[in-house]
């Protein structure tokens, strides 16, 4: 299989560790090329864990991790270069606040490329415009509500035209309205730009309606895969208890009990 043939994500059989304990394991899953997949779960579930494995500043224990069809490097530089292929928008934006929008778009691009300055500046409002934000590029980010700020993250996570791209709880912090016009622009930047893309987020019923695919991860695994109709339709326990926000059931709410004497220090 060629890496244009191969699956944008591909995971076998994957754990992963955190603070010398296991987080996910046996985790196997695949992302088809130019969809949108929902990985949901409860707070602490293991879905951000899930895409620093992705993004290799997590190495997994055991099994295999794949993007296009190539394991992730353990070299310094290979990593850097494999992530320029890699958009991540994080939940806190990680706008720099001494940078007005449009210099902030424009860091992925002054640190990976040596574009002429009047070319770097026209892909900078491309990329704004492209999220509807091209009247803010001088704006700061103190000055931007929270959805334009999650905006201005999209547009920097875009700057290098990555095919896949990864949001983490996109919808946090947002209104409803906020909420609309980011899921709504993942949905169409996605169709636009050919992207594939993973969403971590537990906002169910937000995400559901733009996603092709649907993940529930819980009690360290994957409970359930399937599109949104058959998440709706399951049955199963786990689901049922996180759908339906039930606060008992086979997923605890509270951290597993520790002897006394061995709290971590």
């Amino acid at each position: 299989m060629t890496a244009s043939e191969a699956p944008p994500v591909q995971l076998s059989g994957v754990r992963i560790d955190r603070g010398g304990r296991t987080i996910l394991r046996d985790l196997s899953l695949q992302v088809p090329r130019g969809s949108i997949t929902a990985v949901l779960g409860p707070s602490g579930s293991g879905k951000s864990t899930l895409l620093a494995g992705l993004t290799g500043e997590l190495v997994p224990v055991a099994g295999s991790v794949k993007l296009f069809g190539r394991d992730i490097p353990r070299g310094a530089r290979e990593l850097l270069e494999m992530r320029k292929g890699v958009g991540v928008l994080l939940q806190g934006n990680g706008l720099l606040t001494d940078l007005s929008a449009a210099e902030n778009v424009a860091l992925p691009l002054r640190a990976h490329t040596r574009l002429p300055e009047p070319v770097l500046q026209r892909l900078v409002q491309m990329k704004l415009h492209a999220v509807g934000l091209l009247a803010a590029a001088q704006a700061w980010p103190r000055e931007l509500s929270g959805g334009m700020a999650r905006r201005v993250a999209l547009a920097r996570a875009l700057a290098l035209d990555p095919p896949l791209m990864l949001y983490d709880e996109p919808l946090t912090g947002l209104d409803p309205i906020a909420s609309g016009v980011i899921t709504s622009l993942i949905q169409r930047l996605n169709q636009t730009l050919g992207l594939t893309s993973i969403i971590v987020t537990h906002h169910v019923h937000e995400t559901l309606p733009i996603c092709d695919q649907a993940l529930v991860i819980a009690n360290g695994g994957i409970v359930f895969a399937g599109t949104p109709a058959q998440l709706q339709q399951s049955t199963d326990p786990l689901v049922q208890q996180f759908l339906l926000g039930r606060p008992d059931g086979p997923i605890p709410f509270d951290a597993a009990p520790r002897a006394y004497g061995q709290e971590a220090a």
